[in-house]
């Protein structure tokens, strides 16, 4: 799972050529001029300043890309309040945006940049069309505003920890300020949740009791301790700086952050006595539209909840037959198929120690595997990324509610790597032949991989880095557990291939219980016994799963939608091309452009096969 959580909170709208300083800039500077005539000028203009305009907006945006020196250095210090004015204001620089890309004339623009202004049409339409309904704006399918799953009490200290470098003292001031800015951005979100709760826009109450767990932890931590405590006092030991930088954030911790978010902490628990147990959106104002968009936005088709339904019963049927084969291979002959991967799954010998040592164990085991999948690379890449991507595990303080896997993107300049975060509050919960397919999606040929070609590219716009098109990227990632298993990772794993067939199990019983939920009116129950009677998912990560799908709905489409998009596009190529058919140019060229709806993908694809054969 890519996490760009924040970055679509911050920016509905990316980017393009900013005006400051560091390396990345100057590679994009020097790259060759805007091809085509004085139309695609106007439009590279316009991305442009579209980017220049969304980092003035996003400090976090700006930090997230390692841009804040220089000119943007102030923006280290900064963080953007949900203020009902600044959603405001949001909304009209999107609509702005909207109006003018919409005066281009598209018909005069190179085939390469109709790429880009189709994108951009999608990803602002996608936003707008959230407008109409008065929650979870922005396009990302989150209608509740604090979650077990988000909210800044979650997102900000991960973003301080892991976003915000501190190499100098101005760094650790940059730091304090932002604490400093953290009780204000968590005030701000407590007076639009109360407006939302008014409008009965409560989540469930199993989703609430989940929040105020969490909360009552980050309360209960002694300010002296506190992650945003240590933080700092760690990484300004490490340069060698001197300064006072976590007293000053321990006194503001005391005096702000924690009154701000314990006031927060009242307002869930005041809600828990009327919150309802049903899970659908349905129940919201205007939920059914609420999904629709959710489905359009996130999968980039127009597929409806019904046949993204059809679609996942199918594919769960077709892979209980791939695994059963595989499972009756490893003599495993009686039992259902979820009943045989959930015995091997409860395997002692398949589980790491609940250990840190454990846990180092397993995570030193998965730096092997990238390292055995780099070597391979090559074969079906003519491209490969230069940045690093490095793998933690998620932080114990808000590891209940975090994903089971996930992906920071590098800085543009690859200053800072990727991160690849596995949640490891439960070993027993990634028996070991589970766990190279996560590698795979996660950080090569994965997220990793697609997302710092991307990056690094001398000729796409900047823009494109913050278009968050969920079934390209997810797909991709999916799609690269596919590619994974055809050159030969398993091939002297064959228990690690079964984790792969369940892995693609699980991404399509998710269609199933997510269009389930929130289409059907499944309950919660109803989704976690379907998840472990399908692929013999254990219960815990059952249950942190459907409740993701809870509160993100129509987000859990993403990869399947996109895998099976990304796998007819090249079996279609393949049909087309024959022997002339080239891995290494379908992927580049597939890349090339980033994340771009499945409908640009599929011209790119399909304009690249006319030219090869």
């Amino acid at each position: 799972m890519l996490d760009r959580r924040r970055l679509l909170q911050s920016a509905a709208l990316g980017a393009g050529l900013a005006a400051v300083g560091g390396s990345a800039l100057a590679r994009i500077q020097t790259a060759a001029p805007v091809e085509g005539g004085p139309v695609d000028a106007t439009f590279r203009g316009f991305m442009d300043r579209a980017f220049e305009e969304t980092l003035d907006r996003a400090p976090e945006v700006v930090t997230m890309f390692g841009l804040d020196k220089g000119a943007r250095a102030a923006a280290k210090s900064q963080l953007t309040a949900p203020t009902r004015q600044e959603e405001d204001d949001q909304r009209a620089f999107v609509r702005r945006q909207a109006a003018e890309l919409a005066r281009i004339d598209r018909a005069a623009l190179t085939p390469r940049n109709v790429n880009y202004y189709d994108s951009l049409k999608s990803n602002l339409d996608g936003v707008i069309a959230t407008y109409a309904i008065p929650y979870g704006q922005g396009g990302w399918p989150n209608p509740y505003r604090v979650s077990q799953q988000g909210g800044a009490y979650q997102s900000t200290p991960d973003f301080l920890a892991n976003q915000h470098t501190i190499e100098t003292a101005a760094d650790a001031d940059a730091y304090v300020a932002r604490v400093n800015a953290f009780a204000d951005v968590l005030t701000a979100e407590t007076d639009r949740l109360k407006e939302e709760y008014a409008l009965g826009v409560v989540p469930p109450d199993f989703i609430l009791a989940k929040a105020v767990r969490q909360q009552d932890g980050f309360l209960a931590t002694p300010v002296a301790t506190s992650t945003l405590t240590q933080s700092v006092r760690d990484r300004a030991r490490e340069k060698g700086l001197s300064g006072d930088w976590d007293a000053q954030v321990e006194r503001l911790l005391t005096e702000r952050v924690y009154p701000a978010l314990a006031a927060q902490n009242a307002v869930l628990k005041a809600a828990q006595p009327g919150a309802t147990h049903e899970a659908s959106v349905r129940r919201l104002p205007q939920g059914e539209q609420y999904y629709a968009n959710s489905l359009n936005y996130i999968t980039t088709t127009r597929l409806t909840a019904e046949e993204i339904h059809r679609t996942g019963l199918a594919q769960m049927a077709e892979l209980t037959a791939r695994a059963d084969e595989l499972l009756k291979a490893q003599g495993m002959t009686q039992g259902s198929v979820a009943d045989r991967i959930k015995a091997l799954g409860d395997d002692p010998k398949y589980i790491y120690p609940n250990t840190d040592a454990g846990k180092a164990e397993l995570i030193a085991k998965l730096n092997a595997q990238m390292a055995d999948m780099q070597a391979r690379l090559p074969s079906a890449f003519g491209r490969l990324p230069k940045a690093k991507v490095e793998i933690k595990r998620v932080p114990p303080e808000i590891e209940a509610g975090a994903p089971m896997g996930y992906y920071n993107s590098p800085s543009l300049d690859g200053a800072r790597p990727g991160i690849y975060w596995i949640n490891l509050k439960d070993t027993a919960e990634w028996p070991s032949w589970s766990l190279p397919t996560l590698t795979y999606h996660e950080a090569t040929p994965g997220h990793h991989l697609q997302i710092s070609l991307q990056q690094e590219s001398p000729s796409a716009p900047l823009l494109m880095n913050l278009l968050g098109f969920s079934s390209y990227v997810e797909g991709w990632g999916l799609y690269a557990e596919q590619l994974a298993d055809e050159l030969g990772a398993y091939e002297n794993d064959p228990v690690g291939q079964i984790g792969y067939i369940q892995s693609l199990m699980f991404r399509a019983a998710r269609l199933v219980v997510d269009t389930g939920i929130h289409s059907k009116g499944w309950s919660r129950e109803q989704g976690i016994r379907y998840m472990m009677d399908a692929y013999g998912d254990q219960e815990g990560a059952a249950t942190s799963e459907v409740e993701r799908y809870c509160g993100w709905p129509g987000q859990a489409c993403a990869y399947k939608v996109g895998h099976n998009e990304w796998v007819r596009l090249r079996e279609q190529a393949k049909t087309t091309l024959g022997p002339k058919f080239d891995i290494k140019g379908f992927h580049d060229t597939a890349l090339a452009a980033g994340g771009v709806p499945l409908s640009v993908l599929e011209r790119i694809v399909q304009d690249w096969t006319s030219t090869q054969a």
